[in-house]
């Protein structure tokens, strides 16, 4: 049997898309996927969902979908993501959408729905891990629950052969692990491929993360091409195992070193990776370089999968105020520490001193404290002030405080910026496997 490719179109919501553009008309892929979801990405997509009841998907979406269907669909690339987010169904029509604007004869696309499971959370108060609070104690911050679903979710939408798999909350590596089943025929219990298919799943989920983007260090670890890294790519075998690559002609790198540092990216436990699908094995691992930007790797296994699934609650947890102005020339140290004890100064006037903050030096202590001494006198400053606050009010004050310095000292300020930001954070719990009721639905152009 011939190897299957498989493609890495994005590593995050906000990633380049030419890269995945390449791949789709180069890369001579069975299947394109983009992971676009982080752990608070999804809580943001349903606060915007509740503005925009018919939005809650990937912004970039359509522009993804642009730069990639005509070649897919010419080459019958399965593209599959999980940037339906918080509206699964909405990037379906949307998806189609564009379809029709490309004037594409046919098109099939499949939505998973079913990681939604806030309803079941707030009615069995599921408690928070790491924690002491449960799902009550967050009360009407609480706007949303997901759980991770796994492969096995996917392969009923894949059995109906769409061109386009759209899904919202599912793990990382089982976007990449489902068309790896569906193709092989593996078994729900065939645990050592199924982690091997894990191993796969997690090296391509950062996509230019493995090509060198996360490593590159002038004089240490050189990466050539860094401004055209080119996304990476798995042959993988029926038996899992796999080589890394990317295309001819692209930036970056692909080696062991890469392999390896993208193969320990958050994984606390390489013998016991938990996941949906397996408990992934990571122990016994080989990276081989086999080639110029080619790595073998083989050795992953794994066991039973785990009896609950994680799910990322997201919770509104106020605003953040923030304001920044820059001091350049000789002494723009002296004026930056001057002006923040004006600020420090400030919020004791405005009672706001217990408040959680920040205020600093960028260039000087905003990375690691006062910990590096004061031997070092850059030429220029960047002042930065933020606060942690319980209203959009109170957060805009901030900024203001800080443009306030421009008239106020010290002197010679200036570059003032002001932002407003809601906080939405992330806590995580368990659920029962039926708390999550996959389901699929096929949209046809």
């Amino acid at each position: 049997m011939t190897p299957y490719r498989i493609g890495a179109g994005a590593g995050y919501a906000g990633d380049r898309i030419d890269p995945a553009q390449a791949l789709a008309e180069r890369g001579q892929l069975n299947a394109l996927v983009f992971e676009c979801l982080a752990e608070r990405t999804i809580a943001l997509a349903q606060l915007r969902r509740l503005r925009e009841p018919d939005h809650g998907y990937d912004p970039l979406l359509q522009d993804r979908m642009r730069a990639v269907l005509p070649a897919c669909v010419a080459q019958g690339t399965t593209v599959i993501s999980n940037m339906g987010a918080a509206h699964p169904l909405a990037a379906g029509a949307a998806v189609l959408a564009v379809a029709r604007e490309l004037a594409l004869p046919r098109l099939k696309v499949a939505v998973v729905t079913g990681d939604d499971v806030l309803a079941w959370v707030r009615r069995h108060d599921v408690p928070l891990l790491d924690s002491t609070a449960r799902a009550s104690d967050l009360g009407d911050r609480l706007v949303s629950a997901n759980a991770y679903l796994g492969a096995d979710a996917l392969l009923p939408a894949l059995a109906l052969q769409p061109q386009v798999l759209i899904t919202g909350r599912v793990a990382d590596p089982a976007l990449f692990l489902a068309p790896l089943m569906h193709h092989f025929g593996w078994r729900a219990d065939d645990w050592p491929q199924l982690g091997q298919g894990v191993l796969v799943g997690h090296l391509l989920e950062c996509a230019a993360q493995v090509s060198g983007g996360y490593i590159a260090d002038p004089g240490h670890f050189d990466v050539p091409g860094l401004h055209a890294l080119g996304f990476p790519l798995a042959e993988v075998a029926p038996d899992g195992t796999a080589t890394l690559t990317k295309l001819a002609g692209t930036g970056g790198r692909i080696d062991r070193l890469t392999c390896t540092a993208q193969l320990l990216y958050e994984i606390e436990d390489p013998s016991r990776y938990l996941q949906p699908d397996v408990v992934a094995d990571f122990s016994c691992v080989q990276l081989q370089e086999t080639g110029p930007d080619r790595v073998q790797v083989r050795g992953a296994s794994g066991t039973a999968r785990p009896d609950q699934l994680k799910a990322t609650l997201g919770y509104r947890d106020g605003f953040i105020g923030e304001g920044q102005i820059s001091y350049a020339g000789p002494g723009a140290v002296a004026r930056g520490q001057l002006a923040l004890r004006v600020l420090e100064h400030r919020l004791q006037v405005l009672g706001w001193q217990g408040l959680e903050h920040r205020a600093e030096l960028i260039g000087v202590n905003a990375m690691h404290g006062g910990q590096l001494g004061d031997d070092r006198t850059p030429y220029e400053v960047r002042v930065r002030l933020a606060l942690r606050c319980t209203t959009r009010a109170q957060a805009e004050r901030v900024g203001q405080e800080v443009e306030a310095l421009y008239l106020n000292g010290p002197a010679a300020g200036g570059g003032v910026t002001q932002s407003v930001r809601e906080v939405v954070a992330a806590a995580s719990a368990l659920v029962p496997r039926e708390a999550a009721t996959p389901a699929v639905h096929l949209l046809e152009l």
